[in-house]
């Protein structure tokens, strides 16, 4: 507020800036408009705000959720009345699904200039709907004392909805009269104005500080989870999309103590970083799509953390495996497409696990002290795994027990296959795509996961892309960040977002998308010149929506003339990008084969600047070399099912069926 003209307009809104400035708010998305004048000067003013300035609603909108997602605070989306509004919808959308905190600001006309014929005017009360968690038709500005508090409190509240778990998007929508522009008119301000109305609390603290609310389940729930636990050998842990960068440390840890594999997304947080990975499985999507496979792991116990998983094989795995028990734990209780699920846990999952591995172990330790039957062979391993340490008594029986990096051991049989099979596959994969001398849309990911540095973000759009993504990159290798729009699961905007990451974060950001997504968002490519930023985009060019060839549609024609698949789904645009690169200064690169490719995507992150990569491919022969895939996957895991030697509820599985 410092130099601000304190006409009662901007005193009130000088008000609001502060306090969302005080609540941890750093970056404000803005873009031209007359009737956000007060938001824009007020903004510009205050130093402690970096403000990007966007010329495209859509791509400032897009840009906001990936500064939100980098930086993990809520970002201030500005815009002026009317259909600019509207154009922030899709972010909207995406950041209320993909759990990202937003702050969503629009100017609007007053009450008096509403449905009356005025210029730019819409009704913009509860304007995005369910789409966001809050919406606040603000007061007209005023220097009154109760209204100015009014304000200092509610961009608190604001900024703590966005930032609730789960987090998401708020609406403040605010009313302005002329004049927009500071002036001169003090006469206006009360004498009787109080400091704290003008000026807030001392030391910068926010007028109203509101402490998130943590959720640990209690102990009753936790030791009926950890007996259901116990009683489950057959269990999986699966890792859905999520963000939360503490969470693989005690979730590795979780896992060791059950003796459950982790499927882990790539978008989880699993399958990059320092944490152990020996029981992450990162090859599932193809493991699941072996039938036998499928059928005879069988799981009993599934625990599930972040939203659902993309690959659909896994979706149709815990489908049709119904009698499993599914147990959610998150931040959220509506994250479950299996529609299976049998127990919903709402809890932070850091201190969720934390808590639930000392239960396991309390759990498992009283039932050796109470059991007065000697536990058969099979228990005294499963127990001894919980506890990490010998049974009934006898030093050394259970020195097998390791926490060395690898854990196969021949008492684990459950956890065995998954672990073998999931090599066994990650392997066929590798040495299937390494053969192909084609641009293989699938060998994108591959070649990735060697030229990513130390740090890295990755940012993945959807459709083909994210799917490939899942399917052909392999965990480990150097930490970086894997983060795209699953939320809506949409494929507007991702040029945006990903400009967002970049600028929310100091580490190289490259971008792999399609086409046709590429094509949606070609204006966000103005922020590389107009912010200085750093961006290597990978457009995987197909000439048309690649993923329809994998679904049903691509089987079906027209009963007669009327249609064709390649008219409704195939959409062949037939577009050469070079062109827009030269129009937004970027440099232009298309890769004949993987050298090229791995030249132009490592000169593109040291050089900086915007990059565009481009990858040729036919959507016909990409099937193809999709296809090939899974029967050297299926080839690679015969007869391991045959070679573990099954624990006892799988021995009843086989004698039963």
């Amino acid at each position: 507020m410092t130099g601000m003209a304190e006409n009662a307009a901007y005193l009130y809104i000088g008000a609001v800036v502060d306090e969302l400035a005080r609540a941890g708010v750093r970056h404000v998305c803005l873009c031209p408009g007359s009737r956000s004048t007060p938001l824009a000067i007020s903004f510009a003013r205050d130093r402690r705000f970096r403000v990007w300035t966007h010329l495209d609603e859509r791509s400032a909108g897009f840009f906001a959720l990936g500064l939100a997602r980098a930086d993990r605070r809520p970002a201030a989306l500005v815009c002026t009345s009317g259909t600019a509004a509207a154009n922030f919808m899709p972010a909207v959308v995406e950041a209320l699904h993909g759990q990202v905190p937003l702050l969503v600001l629009t100017a609007d006309r007053p009450p008096e200039l509403r449905d009356c014929g005025a210029p730019q005017t819409i009704d913009q009360i509860r304007f995005y709907g369910a789409q966001v968690k809050w919406s606040v038709e603000m007061a007209t500005p005023a220097a009154s004392e109760d209204v100015m508090l009014y304000a200092r409190a509610t961009a608190c509240r604001a900024v703590a909805r966005a930032l609730a778990a789960p987090p998401g998007p708020v609406h403040l929508n605010f009313p302005f009269r002329d004049p927009l522009i500071p002036t001169e008119t003090a006469d206006e301000i009360p004498p009787d104005l109080s400091a704290m109305a003008r000026h807030g609390r001392e030391n910068g603290a926010p007028y109203v500080a509101i402490a998130p609310a943590g959720s640990v389940p209690s102990h009753e729930i936790l030791a009926a989870l950890a007996t259901r636990l116990a009683a489950s050998p057959r269990g999986l842990i699966v890792c859905g999309p999520m963000d939360e960068p503490e969470l693989p440390g005690p979730l590795t840890a979780l896992a060791r103590s059950l003796g459950y594999p982790i499927l882990a997304d790539p978008l989880s947080g699993l399958r990059r970083g320092d944490h152990e990975m020996d029981l992450v499985v990162d090859s599932y999507d193809a493991l699941l799509r072996d039938e036998r496979f499928a059928a005879d792991m069988a799981p009993r116990m599934v625990l599930r953390f972040g939203a659902m998983a993309t690959a659909k094989p896994l979706l149709q795995y815990l489908q049709g495996h119904a009698s499993a028990t599914q147990v959610l734990v998150g931040r959220a209780e509506s994250l479950d497409p299996t529609l299976r699920a049998s127990d919903v846990i709402i809890a932070d999952s850091v201190p969720f696990c934390d808590a639930l591995i000392q239960t396991v172990k309390d759990t498992a330790s009283k039932s050796l002290q109470v059991s007065t039957e000697r536990p058969s062979s099979w228990e005294r391993e499963q127990l001894a795994r919980l506890v990490g340490s010998d049974v009934r008594g006898e030093p050394g029986t259970h020195s097998w027990v390791s926490r060395a990096p690898r854990a196969y051991q021949t008492h684990q049989p459950w956890l065995d296959t998954w672990l073998i099979a999931g090599d066994a596959a990650r392997s066929a994969l590798a040495t299937t795509v390494a053969a192909m001398t084609e641009t293989f849309e699938g060998r994108v990911f591959s070649e990735l996961s060697s030229l990513l540095p130390d740090g890295a973000n990755l940012v993945v759009g959807n459709s083909m892309p994210v799917r490939d993504l899942d399917t052909f990159f392999p965990k480990g290798g150097a930490p970086a960040r894997i983060l795209g729009n699953r939320g809506a699961n949409g494929i507007d905007g991702v040029v945006s977002t990903a400009f967002g990451v970049a600028a929310g974060t100091d580490c190289p950001t490259v971008l792999v998308l399609g086409d046709i997504s590429f094509y949606h968002d070609m204006n966000g490519l103005l922020a590389a010149r107009r912010h200085g930023l750093s961006l290597v985009v990978i457009v995987v060019h197909n000439d048309g929506g690649g993923i329809f060839s994998f679904l049903p549609q691509a089987g079906v024609e027209g009963r007669s003339a009327d249609w064709s698949f390649e008219s409704l789904f195939g959409t062949p645009h037939g577009l050469d990008f070079q062109p827009a690169a030269a129009l937004y200064g970027a440099t232009y690169s298309s890769a004949a084969n993987w050298a090229e490719f791995r030249r132009a995507v490592s000169h593109g992150m040291a050089a900086g600047g915007l990059h565009i990569v481009v990858v040729p491919t036919d959507r016909a022969r990409n099937v193809v070399l999709h296809r090939r895939c899974w029967p050297a996957v299926s080839a690679s895991i015969a007869g391991i099912l045959e070679r573990m030697e099954p624990d006892p509820a799988r021995r009843r599985d086989r004698e039963d069926g």
